[in-house]
């Protein structure tokens, strides 16, 4: 397991920043679910993302594996795709083990 503590000093859950590391925001502190981070991510993408000019920009989501999923989850929307096309946006996805407080 890993330590919850260690993790976040990494910044996760949501980083969204340039290509050269330069920070924009930050989204879902303490939130490691991914279906609530997409959720986030697709109105920020529609009050804060769209307002960003074209450049090379990431949005580094850290979710943790659920264990009780049982199918479904997580939907980017075309509208929040059509977004992060217009402004450069691409979404890497940093899976991390359960996390304890250990």
């Amino acid at each position: 397991m890993v330590d919850l503590w260690k993790i976040q000093i990494n910044s996760m859950p949501i980083n969204i920043y340039k290509r050269n590391y330069d920070r924009i925001d930050y989204l879902c502190e303490g939130i490691w679910d991914l279906p609530g981070q997409i959720d986030s991510l697709g109105e920020w993408l529609k009050t804060k993302g769209i307002l960003l000019p074209k450049d090379s920009y990431v949005a580094d989501i850290g979710f943790d594996i659920r264990k009780e999923a049982a199918g479904g989850g997580a939907v980017l929307s075309s509208e929040s795709m059509k977004i992060m096309a217009k402004i450069g946006m691409d979404i890497y996805f940093s899976e991390y083990p359960e996390l304890t407080e250990d």
